[in-house]
């Protein structure tokens, strides 16, 4: 006889593991089922152990610049990449011991192995056949195994993985997708990255930090595409200053494999073509979502451009099956992905006042030298939406903050509708932007005008006056500029 639950997740990532525990708390009778790590790609080969890493380049950058600070070190500091990755995988560790911990402690049944939809309301949980990329850190206690599960809520997390371009396919070796970047054997001393969307700058930045000499190749006509273009001009301006080679409106059209080599052939739009010889390339023209041997289609579960079709709450076009995260499309976000769970798992149970995701309203963060954030609509886009806009900028250059950190090359923007004062949007690029959009993302939230923004008191000496003060200069109003 199957195991029966109120609600089956299938994916422990951000989105998975938060939605289990929301759904522990409503009183729901909870599995999971994860085939590889506790904690999904996020915390184990994305956001968290990147973070990581770049916070080992951060120290690095700092410790060779130790005498802008008036400070002596002996000699210039270099990077055991050995020790390296091994800080950043440790930090991996303990967050998936941590997820565990918090399955065990909201009595959410962990389930090991591939889950496959039978039928509606009941999944085959087999064997996992796909190959760990590191050996899985220890099952959590009483895991559960190989079987058919019932629920009358299967909710889908599976993710998503790197996407690959016919015949530049990585290998593991020469062709990096996130994973070999994430934990090279040994530093290569040149690289190609081929996208410059926020997987492909980290990457950039972070080698780049640690002394090897990078190329990045990027189809689109600006770095970070999704972005405001004057927010990547300035990006891309800091970052060749730092010595990366950044070439737009091109594409690697073939890669050439020697020994311990590529070449790569960088195609201009006029047709003109350079070829780049390197020690790797690393691939990060994006991701796919992870819907193969589910049982959608045998179930007639919609799907589009390699996503599950999902209503505001995460419901697909079959009753009693959800997706969320990365597999429900994008943008592709571990954030979104965790308020997406938490908004469909609070649907179904019939919580009062739950709204749709809203999609605009999610803030977007590339953690490279120097950090971009950003909420809302560009200025291209607004205005494409028709809005009549003011805009109001902010120079690191100006803030007391900023200067005494040494960090003083930045710039805060922020766009309004010049009729009610809405919030459109607001992108930052420059130290520690990432940690100061959720006061944008707020104020978006509750609806916030222009003249409540500027009747707020923002602590001094800190970098998020410089958000007040792009308000203020939208409407002619600096104090600082």
């Amino acid at each position: 006889m199957a195991d029966t639950y109120d609600v089956i997740i299938i994916g422990s990532g951000p989105g998975g593991y938060v939605t289990a525990v929301r759904a522990a708390q409503l009183g729901f009778k909870t599995a999971i089922v994860e085939r590889e790590h506790l904690g999904g790609i996020c915390l184990n080969w994305g956001c968290i152990p990147t973070k990581a890493l770049l916070r080992s380049a951060e120290i690095l950058d700092h410790a060779n610049h130790a005498k802008d600070y008036g400070l002596k070190l002996e000699g210039t500091m270099t990077a055991d990449v050995k020790d390296v990755v091994a800080r950043s995988r440790g930090v991996s560790a303990r967050l998936n011991g941590g997820v565990g911990f918090l399955m065990k402690k909201n009595k959410v049944d962990v389930i090991w192995g591939e889950a496959k939809l039978s039928k509606p309301g009941e999944i085959l949980v087999t064997k996992t056949k796909k190959a760990p990329v590191e050996p899985q850190h220890p099952l959590p206690k009483g895991a559960l195994g190989e079987g058919t599960y019932k629920a009358k809520h299967i909710i889908v997390a599976t993710g998503a993985r790197p996407r690959a371009l016919p015949g530049i396919e990585p290998d593991g070796k020469l062709i990096w997708t996130y994973f070999e970047a994430m934990k090279p054997a040994e530093l290569p001393k040149s690289l190609v990255v081929m996208g410059s969307g926020a997987i492909g700058i980290e990457f950039a930045s972070f080698y780049k930090s640690m002394g090897a000499d990078v190329t990045v190749v990027e189809l689109m006509d600006q770095i970070m595409p999704v972005e405001d273009a004057e927010i990547s001009a300035f990006a891309r301006k800091q970052l060749e200053k730092r010595g990366l080679k950044i070439i737009t409106g091109a594409k690697v059209s073939k890669v050439e494999k020697e020994a311990n080599s590529i070449t790569a052939h960088v195609e201009t739009k006029d047709g003109k073509v350079e070829k780049i010889t390197a020690d790797r390339l690393i691939s990060a023209v994006g991701v796919q979502g992870n819907i193969e041997n589910l049982g959608l289609e045998e179930l007639g579960i919609k799907t589009e451009r390699g996503c599950i079709v999902v209503d505001g709450y995460g419901a697909t076009n079959v009753k009693g099956i959800y997706a969320i995260g990365d597999v429900a499309g994008a943008p592709m976000l571990a954030h979104k992905a965790e308020h997406e769970g938490v908004i469909c798992i609070e649907k179904i149970a019939g919580v009062k006042g739950v709204h749709a995701l809203d999609k605009s309203k999610i803030p977007g963060c590339t953690y490279c030298n120097p950090q971009v954030a950003s909420v809302g609509l560009t200025e291209a886009k607004a205005k494409e939406a028709g809005y009549d806009v003011r805009v109001g900028r902010f120079s690191f250059a100006a803030n007391g903050k900023a200067i005494a950190l040494g960090e003083d090359q930045g710039m805060i923007k922020t766009v309004f509708d010049k009729k009610t004062g809405q919030l459109l949007g607001a992108h930052m690029v420059g130290t520690e932007v990432t940690e100061l959009i959720q006061g944008f993302v707020v104020a978006m939230n509750l609806e916030t005008t222009e003249e409540e923004l500027m009747h707020t008191v923002f602590p001094h000496p800190t970098l998020s006056e410089m958000m007040k003060e792009s308000v203020l200069d939208a409407y002619g109003r600096a104090l600082n500029a």
